[in-house]
């Protein structure tokens, strides 16, 4: 299996939705409150500092029509790209596939 790359540097969810929320005027604080979740957990979210969960893109699915789907698509890519420029733990693959081989 090849090396996982991007052309491009994919978005964290958080970006998206804090660019709809601004577009729309919509105070973090009172969607927070809609939401039922804690402003801090909301400010993380919409800056990158915490990973969206299905339950959290659902809510927002519910609050915003932002689709779910599209959003946990996003957070999978943002995950993906993280992880394969972590150098250790891709060190780590390349040992796994060399030991795979002579298997």
């Amino acid at each position: 299996m090849a090396n996982v790359k991007f052309g491009y540097t994919p978005t964290h969810p958080g970006e998206v939705l804090k660019d709809e929320i601004e577009y729309r005027k919509i105070s973090q604080r009172k969607l927070a409150e809609q939401m039922g979740i804690s402003y801090k957990v909301l400010n993380d979210l919409l800056n990158g500092r915490r990973s969206l969960t299905i339950a959290t893109a659902m809510m927002f699915e519910a609050a915003l029509d932002v689709p779910a789907d599209s959003l946990m698509k996003l957070q999978l890519k943002y995950n993906m790209q993280q992880t394969a420029s972590d150098k250790s733990f891709m060190e780590r693959l390349s040992q796994i596939r060399k030991y795979a081989a002579l298997l």
